[in-house]
């Protein structure tokens, strides 16, 4: 099963879809916000307007009521605020407004009619307020909590204002309006507005999904296509339907795999060709090779008898016909390798003899240009004497051709179950483009130079080719004007497989 993050990095309709998804969620939440607080806000503004329009219109009524009233004690005084007091109890249906009565501190105990309506508790109305309103003559306001006896607790908006009896003094009057109505719409509001940006996230998600799978589907199938032909299924071809983009891309793509493999056969059919021409062209060429090598070494026996300038054309002859002769020896190998016709000859073999045996042949070991850095001990292993010591020649003798009058180090080391052989030279190396085609056939890096030793351009690539027979591999490092370092690394025995390597081609 995919992990989120997983799924997340290998699915672009996942990437997309949430990408789109969390988008949504938070443009939907900023325009939501939005919404709510100018709709609550103008909820609440309607409300503080009716609020204090009541407010002052109840305290105007109040204040009418005492001036026109001949207060002769304070029996009569008392029934006046009692009434004033006497509003009837809030219902679930209605939001009721309460009253709140405070004397000023310099009224006369014996006229102090401090109270409130319905057993509201008279901390509802903030100390704030409350200074305020006695210092000022105008309606203040301010949002509160309305708490009853109770433990009933409503929201709320506070109106003071002052009254005046004549003869008596100042009291501070409050008009508590509750919130709870307008509290419960926003509630209901925010409600819808959850569930509508709920629903159209989910509508967008679902619309993404659907939208991306439909268009993905085809570069999908698209890539199942384009797997099977890498394997080499080159009849499979894409499945589309109508006349739109995606029918246009799986045309186009379908045409590409046609013109691919209508390429891929000519390129196959051409390969056998240049194969069989290869490999019969190399076998028919042995027969007068052969005769004209036999011709040649005559003529070279008795060179001594001729004029100098036909005793130098003997020695021309002799040394191309060599050259030719090894020619015709690398492409019967290659001609062999392309048929997966060649056969190795296991034997038990020392590597360190048989490098030193290559080296000599190679170049003279009386020249010390060639440094051999290997155990004093035999180093056995199941190889095929013959590929490994075409390998080793081919190595050096490239080291000879580049190696700018400066020595060549050899190394050998071993491990438990691999061996590697390393060949460096310090003289004109090669640059990141040339390591590329280092393998490749017909492939000099100075054609020149090359020509002038008799090379072929095959050497290199045949080595490869004898390297994977073995199991083996050729690592190789090079740097302009610094030199190379080819590494031949290959199991001990027969069979097995290279774990780990002796030598690192990097220096």
């Amino acid at each position: 099963m995919k992990t989120p993050l997983k799924a997340w990095r290998s699915s672009l309709v996942f990437r997309v879809t949430g990408t789109i998804v969390a988008l949504s969620i938070i443009l939907i939440w900023l325009l939501g916000s939005a919404l709510f607080s100018r709709v609550s806000s103008g909820i609440f503004d309607e409300k503080l307007k009716l609020s204090i329009l009541d407010a002052q219109s109840t305290a105007r009524n109040t204040q009418i009521q005492l001036s026109f009233s001949k207060y002769q004690d304070k029996a009569a005084l008392t029934l006046v605020f009692d009434d004033i007091l006497a509003l009837p109890p809030k219902t679930y249906e209605s939001a009721a407004k309460e009253v709140a009565v405070f004397s000023f501190s310099n009224i006369e105990k014996t006229f102090k009619f401090d109270g409130t309506s319905n057993q509201l508790n008279p901390n509802s109305i903030p100390i704030s307020l409350r200074e305020t309103t006695r210092k000022t003559n105008t309606t203040q306001w301010e949002r509160t909590n309305m708490v009853y006896l109770d433990g009933r607790v409503e929201p709320a908006i506070v109106v003071g204002n002052d009254l005046t009896i004549s003869g008596v003094g100042k009291y501070e009057f409050y008009v508590i309006f509750s919130l709870a109505q307008q509290e419960k719409t926003m509630s209901l509001i925010f409600n819808y507005l959850l569930l509508a940006g709920v629903a159209l996230t989910l509508l967008i998600g679902l619309t993404t999904y659907f939208a991306m799978r439909r268009l993905i589907a085809p570069i999908q199938d698209a890539a199942r296509v384009a797997e099977e032909l890498t394997k080499g299924n080159l009849d499979l071809r894409m499945d589309f339907q109508g006349e739109d983009e995606i029918a246009s891309l799986g045309y186009s793509f379908n045409e590409m795999a046609v013109s691919l493999q209508q390429q891929i056969s000519r390129l196959e059919n051409l390969s056998k060709l240049q194969q069989r021409f290869v490999s019969d062209v190399s076998h028919e060429l042995r027969t007068p090779l052969t005769t004209i090598r036999m011709a040649s070494q005559v003529i070279f026996a008795t060179r001594d008898s001729f004029e100098p300038t036909v005793a130098r054309s003997a020695e021309l002859l002799i040394s191309q016909i060599e050259r030719f002769e090894s020619l015709l020896t690398d492409l019967l190998e290659v001609s062999r390798f392309d048929a997966q016709a060649a056969v190795m000859e296991i034997e038990e073999t020392d590597l360190v003899a048989l490098v030193k045996e290559t080296i000599d042949y190679v170049h003279p070991s009386q020249d010390r240009m060639i440094i051999l850095q290997a155990p004093n001990s035999p180093i056995m292993v199941d190889v095929d004497p013959r590929r490994i010591k075409r390998i080793i020649r081919n190595l050096v003798s490239n080291a000879i051709d580049h190696r700018e009058n400066n020595n060549i180090d050899i190394r050998i080391v071993e491990t438990e179950n691999e061996v590697s052989i390393g060949v460096r030279d310090y003289g004109s190396g090669f640059n990141y483009t040339d390591r590329k085609m280092l393998f490749e056939r017909f492939w000099r890096a100075d054609s020149s130079r090359a020509r002038s030793t008799g090379g072929t351009g095959l050497g290199l690539s045949i080595a490869l080719e004898d390297a994977k027979l073995h199991q083996g591999e050729i690592d190789v490092w090079g740097e302009r004007g610094k030199g190379a370092h080819f590494v031949l690394t290959i199991p001990k025995f027969a069979g097995g497989s290279i774990e780990s390597k002796p030598i690192s081609a990097q220096l």
